[in-house]
């Protein structure tokens, strides 16, 4: 009872503090939402429909991972599930829906590069500098 009585007695107060500013208030959470929205649930969807993509176009001798960690070949595709090969004969039926991709493959295939070691320039001199120390002449002859 004396939660709801202090509550009461905030809200109050704040209404009589502050008139029309509820409105502030809905705005900066239906903004909250929409970022939200933007940086979190739309890149997720995106990555969902490109997965559900790779399950539809599912052909034999691809490689794929299972939700288990299990690497393993594709052997036969049926409408729920798919046999994949894991080692040797070992062939195991999975749910269609636990399937990933292999990127190991693709790892493999696009070595790393190393980065890039910046050489320090020479700062260039003018001719006129070098050739009062000597290095000019003894160059072009």
């Amino acid at each position: 009872m004396n939660l709801l009585y202090i509550a009461l007695q905030a809200q109050g107060a704040a209404a009589q503090g502050q008139p029309g500013g509820g409105a502030g208030f809905w705005v900066m959470i239906i903004l909250m939402f929409v970022v939200m929205w933007f940086f979190m649930i739309r890149p997720q969807r995106k990555q969902q429909k490109e997965l559900e993509a790779f399950r539809n176009a599912l052909k034999k001798g691809d490689k794929v991972v299972t939700a288990g960690g299990i690497y393993g070949t594709v052997q036969e595709i049926q409408e729920r599930t798919v046999l994949i090969k894991v080692d040797g004969e070992v062939k195991l039926r999975v749910d269609k829906n636990s399937i990933q991709k292999d990127y190991s493959d693709a790892a493999a295939a696009a070595p790393a590069q190393p980065a890039k070691e910046e050489k320090p320039k020479a700062e260039k001199a003018p001719k006129a500098a070098k050739a009062q120390e000597g290095e000019y002449d003894q160059k072009e002859k």
